[in-house]
């Protein structure tokens, strides 16, 4: 008797602090969604975010990987705007309500010009004190409409869906406002890039310059430490290059990124370019298979400029238009950012100067 009575009891108490436990919890979490309901606490349990506008403007970033996100179901998206949805996510919070004097004005205004953000998260169907977590599944945890910037640019108008008051949200310690990184433009999130394979990763890279075609190549990477460096004017095996070159000249494939999009540029002179041959062509096969291909043409300087003599330039010398393979669009690329991999075969060759 004395022990089904102790054994009630035991049963009992923990029932007992349980309760107590959940309803803190409860008290907490209701108190941080009154205080901070834009915000999601926990950004790595984010699957999915949809930002869509009145224009039928629509992205959808959706998490594939660590640290992956791809957008609009084929493209690969930013990681640094990723990044930056992520921590703002984090750190909005609710600055003051909207005044009642100005709540309707408001309300007319992000129904006719908002972005509508829906957020995913995977969520337990059991989750015991944060201990015992059973049956994830996907769910849309918060929608809400986001709108302009206040007057002073200090904070941005939001209004959480099925509610009738909108807040001024802000990021604490943050000058400025928050409505751009909500931007529903395909454009803002995409990637920006071309190359980003490691060493060990690549099978082949080929580099065809249209106009000093003795100096195209191709290097195939065997092992990661004996390659063949082919010249592709005669098609000829060069016997004798620099190995250290090589390995260093592959392993500038990692990272490399286009400035911007050219979407503002006129069809006509899009046309003239595409249609003319390029000034460069480099195909990087990797070991999966998979084929990246960037053609590159020079472009124009500006009208009157000079080089450091105050002699009159043809070309840019900063920039060039590029487009990827199985793009129709032309992107702005950097030399600082391409110089590496914009090398002459002459280069690999030439033992008597140092790599640089």
């Amino acid at each position: 008797m004395k022990k089904n009575f102790r054994f009630a009891f035991i049963i009992l108490l923990l029932l007992a602090i349980g309760a107590v436990f959940l309803v803190i919890n409860n008290r907490k979490g209701t108190m941080r969604q009154e205080s901070n309901e834009f915000a999601v606490s926990d950004t790595s349990s984010v699957t999915k975010i949809f930002l869509a506008d009145k224009m039928n403007n629509l992205v959808k970033l959706e998490r594939v990987g660590l640290g992956d996100w791809k957008l609009n179901n084929s493209l690969s998206a930013s990681s640094e705007m990723v990044n930056g949805m992520l921590k703002t996510l984090l750190l909005v919070d609710i600055k003051r309500p909207v005044a009642k004097s100005a709540r309707n004005n408001i309300i007319r205004m992000m129904a006719s010009k908002s972005v509508k953000v829906e957020i995913y998260q995977m969520v337990y169907r059991v989750n015991i004190f944060g201990w015992i977590k059973l049956f994830p599944h996907e769910k849309r945890t918060k929608t809400y409409f986001v709108g302009d910037a206040t007057q002073d640019n200090m904070g941005t108008y939001m209004l959480m869906e099925g509610s009738e008051d909108p807040y001024v949200v802000y990021i604490p310690g943050f000058r400025g406002f928050v409505a751009t990184r909500y931007s529903s433009y395909e454009t803002d999130w995409r990637g920006h890039g071309i190359f980003n394979s490691k060493l060990p990763d690549i099978k082949q890279v080929s580099v065809q310059y249209s106009d000093d075609p003795q100096n195209s190549f191709s290097i195939v990477n065997n092992d990661n430490r004996n390659f063949i460096l082919t010249s592709l004017a005669d098609n000829i095996t060069v016997q004798d290059f620099d190995t250290i070159k090589v390995i260093q000249y592959l392993g500038s494939f990692h990272k490399i990124n286009f400035e911007s999009f050219l979407n503002d540029m006129p069809k006509h002179e899009f046309d003239s370019i595409v249609a003319t041959p390029p000034s460069v062509v480099i195909s990087l096969d990797d070991k999966v298979g998979k084929r990246f291909v960037m053609k590159a043409w020079k472009r124009k300087a500006d009208k009157g400029e000079t080089d450091m003599q105050g002699n009159p330039v043809e070309w840019d010398r900063d920039r060039l238009f590029a487009q990827v393979e199985g793009s129709r669009e032309l992107v702005a690329i950097q030399y600082f950012v391409f110089d590496p991999i914009l090398l002459p075969l002459s280069w690999f060759k030439d033992k008597s100067r140092a790599s640089q």
